[in-house]
């Protein structure tokens, strides 16, 4: 029974091998790579050695079957991961642009991920987590999948349990207001919140991202700062501790905020003091970026030690 659960979209990236190349010319690509922002963090969770379960829904073809197969290499518990026979598993057609940018084509909104609901859930396997992690992209895959995941917060608070949030969604995309709306049960809930700059300023509606940040706080809870290159910054309702990024050569940033999460989890679970978290958080997240595919860079708690230890 899984410490850490995350719930929500499963997915394959299919990339295109370098920048500059558009979707809307012919062109080589690579991969299939297991994706979704739910499913890269709990690979992570489990390459860092903490027990760690997944609730989604992929597809009964090469690429559910890619999907589950890293996961359980891994050691992540799939127990509820659904196969749905009459839909393909998600896939994101993904390019990147010289000065940073990515550029998606989803197949989701009638693929196996966007199925995820009530039926899937177990509220036994849901109670006993530690923590429960949920993530905006899942709550914007569709009203089951959102429905879903409202109910593993109610499951787990009721239980005892912590809840995570990670907003990861585009207020440009889907208006502020919509995301606002539906993060608030489960930010409401929220144990921690692992929120970007703009996450953090569409949550609040204020526009300085650290002040929205320290708006966050409150109840207990516990805001960390993503900021790329920039490393993060956490905040309680009483400090701020500003913990710096790692050098590396990024090659995919995709997953990295997942990656990020999952170690700021593993390292509260350890009892570490809040900077030796966001500290471990960064690297994990900064390593996350060294290789193509979103989760070919996560790493192992090993790896991680020894990156600190060459850079303290």
């Amino acid at each position: 029974m899984p410490t850490i659960l995350s719930i929500g979209e499963a997915l394959v990236e299919i990339m295109r091998p370098r920048p500059d190349l558009p979707l809307d010319r012919p062109g080589p690509f690579v991969g299939p790579f297991p994706s979704g922002a739910p499913a890269i963090f709990a690979d992570c969770v489990a390459r860092l050695g903490v027990s760690s379960g997944f609730i989604g829904v992929v597809g009964a073809d090469d690429f559910g079957a890619c999907l589950r197969n890293r996961l359980i290499a891994d050691g992540v518990d799939v127990a509820y991961l659904a196969t749905d026979p009459s839909r393909l598993t998600g896939i994101a057609f993904v390019t990147y642009v010289s000065d940073g940018e990515r550029h998606f084509l989803f197949h989701m909104q009638d693929a196996a991920a966007a199925q995820l609901g009530l039926q899937h859930l177990n509220r036994d396997y849901v109670a006993q987590a530690k923590w429960l992690h949920i993530c905006g992209s899942a709550l914007a895959a569709s009203e089951g999948a959102r429905s879903a995941c409202y109910q593993a917060v109610e499951w787990t608070k009721a239980a005892g349990g912590r809840v995570s949030l990670d907003p990861n969604l585009r207020p440009e995309l889907l208006g502020a207001e919509h995301v606002r709306r539906i993060c608030r049960p489960v930010l409401q809930a929220a144990d921690i919140v692992l929120p970007s700059g703009k996450e953090a300023s569409m949550l609040t509606g204020i526009h300085d991202p650290e002040e929205a940040a320290m708006a966050l706080t409150g109840e207990g809870r516990i805001v960390a700062l993503k900021r790329g290159a920039g490393g993060s910054i956490v905040f309680t309702s009483c400090e701020r501790l500003a913990v710096p990024a790692f050098p590396v050569e990024e090659v995919d940033p995709t997953g990295a905020g997942d990656c990020y999460g999952a170690a700021f989890l593993v390292g509260l679970l350890e009892g570490w003091p809040l900077t030796q978290v966001a500290r471990s958080a960064n690297a994990v997240g900064a390593l996350a970026t060294t290789r193509l595919g979103p989760m070919e860079g996560v790493p192992m708690r090993e790896e991680v030690e020894a990156f600190i230890r060459d850079h303290s």
